[in-house]
């Protein structure tokens, strides 16, 4: 009997799982099972939702294996000693996984490849990362040439997709740990492989075709929702792929063009983890080695006020308080209130990264890292550092009439539509009809945007003319250091 071992970690789905296929190749026995890694679970980037939200997903994944005469075997400790362990135990010729290229997840796949034989399969994007590169090898690290060369590659289509096996025979007598109990948390999504396929049916059906109108509408449900699945590969993004591609291919007109914004936002999470494996060191610091120099202020009042959402700017607190609220918030929300913090109150992008690891739901070390790089600045192919969200203008613009503010700042419910976005521009008379006194029932806000930006302006400037540092001459401050206030 040719037994393998199906180690699974980001691939939380039966269908289109490439490691899953390889396993069952030529094996008499496949049995899955997942490690509960201690370093991971003890990390400070671990949050309480995810874990929530992969914890269910896994209890999903195991009545899924069991109609396919299979089980989860969960493990609990260090992944070299629990795989060399459990085959050693079965037998097992082989153990397959989907490869992972964060760098944590590169040296434990060394270590446990330096003790067990271990194959690892692509399937955590659509094209790996060292095939979207230049002619001469180099990584791109700017978006736009690295979507056309992405885009020159053979591209997937449905007759490719895998679809989940017939069955998937497993020893009965392998002891296995409990799949940890979630805390009793109110999810914005549904895990699972059929609630992701089922949410991208829905999305493609009704939603895509306004995609690039509507996107950045943070008082609308006009995204497809689907980060947190591809962040556990409860959906392959082969699948996603393909279903804006062939969106691309029926639509025309208006309707083709939500598609093909749709599918760059896809090839955004690949150039973000094609960077993460290129340049591992960007979890903690910049890419930019002149921000690097940067004088952070990082007040820690004001970090805490951001967190809370009491920054007095109403955009600014719904999203910060979605976000605790739930888990989630909108990627236009995710930009303003990193530009916030980074831009008008003067705080290292890490520290804000660190904060969303710490409760998002879909929160991706590639994907995070990137964005909040991209806005700070500091990142490959950011925006340039000149540019500093207006959080009224934004307001304005993505939640006109202040549904989205109304809903995460309740002290607002009752404030006038002309002044929403800028409450502590009402007369006294304003603030007692709707019940609102500004600097008591909602804060006054905490900096003055036009000052704020010219210091972040004269900051980045000072930086910048700082003489260049050998890559690895610098650590500039990731950790909770105050350089000053």
């Amino acid at each position: 009997m040719r037994t393998t071992l199906w180690w699974i970690r980001r691939d939380l789905r039966l269908a289109d799982n490439q490691a899953l296929a390889s396993a069952l190749r030529g094996a008499d026995q496949v049995i899955p099972v997942f490690v509960l890694d201690p370093v991971l679970l003890a990390s400070p980037y671990v949050g309480e939702k995810r874990l929530a939200f992969l914890f269910e997903g896994l209890r999903i994944l195991d009545a899924d294996l069991r109609v396919h005469g299979s089980y989860l075997v969960v493990r609990r400790g260090d992944p070299v000693t629990m795989l060399e362990e459990l085959v050693e135990e079965t037998g097992a010729a082989m153990v397959y996984a989907e490869r992972d290229v964060s760098p944590y997840a590169t040296r434990r796949d060394a270590a446990v490849g330096r003790r067990v034989p271990l194959r690892l399969s692509h399937g955590l994007t659509v094209h790996p990362p060292e095939a979207v590169c230049k002619a001469d090898g180099d990584p791109y690290v700017v978006y736009t040439p690295y979507s056309r060369t992405w885009k020159t590659l053979p591209l997937p289509s449905r007759g490719e997709l895998l679809p989940a096996p017939d069955a998937i025979p497993t020893p009965r007598h392998l002891a296995s740990e409990r799949i940890p109990e979630s805390p009793r948390l109110e999810l914005p999504f549904a895990p699972g492989e059929s609630a992701a396929q089922r949410r991208l049916m829905a999305f493609a059906e009704a939603q895509m075709h306004a995609y690039d109108r509507l996107r950045d509408c943070v008082d609308l449900d006009a995204t497809s929702g689907l980060s947190p699945y591809l962040r556990f590969g409860m959906i392959s993004a082969r699948r996603v792929a393909v279903t804006a591609l062939d969106a691309m291919e029926e639509a025309v007109g208006a309707a083709r063009q939500g598609a093909v914004t749709w599918l760059n936002e896809l090839i955004w999470r690949e150039f973000y983890i094609s960077i993460l494996m290129h340049f591992p060191e960007v979890r903690r610091r910049s890419f930019r080695e002149v921000y690097r120099h940067l004088l952070w202020d990082n007040d820690r009042e004001a970090f805490l006020a951001w967190q809370e959402g009491r920054t007095g700017y109403p955009i600014v607190d719904a999203a910060m308080r979605q976000l605790l609220a739930t888990g989630w918030m909108h990627n236009r929300a995710r930009m303003i209130v990193a530009s916030f913090l980074t831009k008008d109150l003067l705080v290292d992008w890490r520290w804000g990264e660190r904060h969303f690891m710490q409760h998002l739901i879909d929160g991706d070390p590639a994907a995070n890292n990137g964005g909040w790089q991209w806005t700070a600045g500091t990142g490959t192919d950011a925006a340039p550092y000149f540019r500093v969200f207006n959080p009224v203008l934004q307001s304005n613009r993505y939640d006109p009439e202040g549904a989205y503010i109304r809903r995460w700042v309740p002290e607002l419910a009752d404030v006038p539509d002309e002044v929403i976005h800028h409450p502590w521009t009402m007369s006294r008379a304003q603030q007692e009809r709707s019940g609102c006194i500004v600097g008591l029932d909602y804060p006054a806000p905490i900096v003055e945007h036009k000052v704020a930006r010219e210091r972040a302006i004269a900051a980045y400037d000072r930086a910048r003319a700082q003489p260049s540092t050998p890559i690895g001459g610098v650590d500039d401050g990731g950790g909770y250091e105050n350089k000053g206030s």
